[in-house]
């Protein structure tokens, strides 16, 4: 098994003009000759473009804002258009991910009209059996994460990501003022301070707790402890002034270490917790398990959780049974108790890696000191070549 050197060539999409500005640059190097090119949610409406100097065959316009004589134009000249459908709390054309701030949008604790529950209260009703217009602007809008997420991660030819993602994995319903949601915390602080990038599903208990200790990173003990005692107002996410409280904690520490959540609107009634910088969030949670775990190349810790927390472990562990991403990747247990003697869980998966070549990669501890330690001796391994 080789360990994974860090001299990859890291790919984009030079097709994909995604602002404004890359926009012009295009201009300026193509001069005319625009085939091919994808333009996505670029807005031209306060600017001029002489479109009929353009050479825009095969190109493809994805929710970009036109006037009705540029769009005609344009389709004369052979190019494609994706339409915004207008009357939806979301755009499913939209080229990057979602920040706090913007899901936030409109909260209050008294009347939520933030753009999150928007979008939750337009999707829930037909979540089941939603109509094909919705499902097709939901599927767009997944994949247009799912494009933006690659921005952010940027991946090179053998799948391996320019940030070196580790994962946090346990019960959504875990206090804040529990000890589990505490030591993920810490555990996620010290990995933060390493280089390493903290990934959470993006809901609370312990996905808040892991962004909230990777936001932390570089802060002082004492200052991890008071942001505790604030959260410790309002212990668990169904309290009243449970994002008040974490507002609290932004307005004392306004500029903290950046990590990514990944919630989805199917747990909609979850809320996105706020200390992650980036947000990707989907409608479809198969969709966003499968990324969750696949871009986690770095390893994903385990601290206790539930139903939920068990099916995330077993599909990490068939994922590295398979080598299903070209990695094999550490598995980290955070809490004996749980894994070891309450569960079982732990020594079935070491039963079951028997012969494996991801065995030794699976890790046992209480001590957060001692997950960074395992992960920094167990970079992810190659797969095959």
């Amino acid at each position: 098994m080789q360990a994974v050197h860090h001299k990859f060539k890291f790919l984009g999409d030079d097709k994909e003009i995604k602002t404004l500005t890359a926009f012009d640059g295009l201009l300026e190097r193509s001069g005319r000759k625009l085939q091919g090119y994808t333009f996505l949610a670029l807005d031209f409406s306060r600017r001029k473009t002489d479109w009929s100097q353009l050479e825009v065959s095969g190109s493809t316009f994805i929710g970009c804002n036109l006037g009705l004589e540029e769009e005609i134009l344009l389709r004369q000249k052979g190019a494609f258009f994706y339409i915004h459908p207008g009357g939806l709390p979301y755009n499913p054309y939209r080229s990057h991910l979602y920040t706090w701030q913007e899901l936030m949008d409109g909260f209050s604790e008294e009347n939520d009209q933030s753009t999150d529950w928007k979008i939750y209260q337009q999707f829930f009703p037909t979540k089941f059996n939603p109509p094909l217009n919705d499902a097709l602007c939901q599927r767009i809008h997944d994949h247009a994460i799912d494009e933006a997420l690659r921005d952010l991660l940027q991946y090179d030819e053998h799948g391996m990501t320019r940030l070196r993602c580790v994962g946090f994995m346990g019960g959504h319903g875990t206090f804040r003022t529990d000890a589990c949601y505490q030591k993920a915390a810490r555990t996620a602080k010290l990995l933060a301070e390493k280089g390493y990038y903290v990934v959470s599903g993006g809901g609370p208990g312990i996905m808040e707790a892991a962004n909230l200790g990777a936001f932390m990173a570089g802060k002082s003990e004492e200052a991890l402890n008071d942001t505790l005692d604030i959260l410790a107002q309002a212990p668990h996410y169904k309290d009243k002034g449970y994002h008040r409280a974490a507002l609290e904690v932004l307005a004392r520490f306004p500029k903290g270490h950046h990590s990514l959540a990944i919630p989805t609107w199917f747990y909609g009634h979850e809320p996105s917790n706020l200390f992650a910088s980036h947000i990707a969030k989907y409608f479809s949670n198969s969709l966003r398990e499968d990324n969750l775990l696949a871009i986690c190349l770095y390893g994903i810790v385990y601290a206790p959780g539930s139903a939920g927390t068990t099916q995330e472990i077993f599909q990490d562990a068939t994922q590295n049974h398979y080598g299903t991403f070209n990695f094999y990747s550490p598995m980290v247990f955070l809490g004996r108790k749980r894994y070891e003697l309450d569960t079982l869980l732990f020594p079935l998966l070491k039963q079951l890696s028997q012969g494996k070549a991801y065995h030794d990669m699976l890790f046992l501890t209480d001590e957060p000191q001692e997950v960074l330690a395992f992960l920094e001796g167990n970079p992810p391994r190659v797969a095959r070549e």
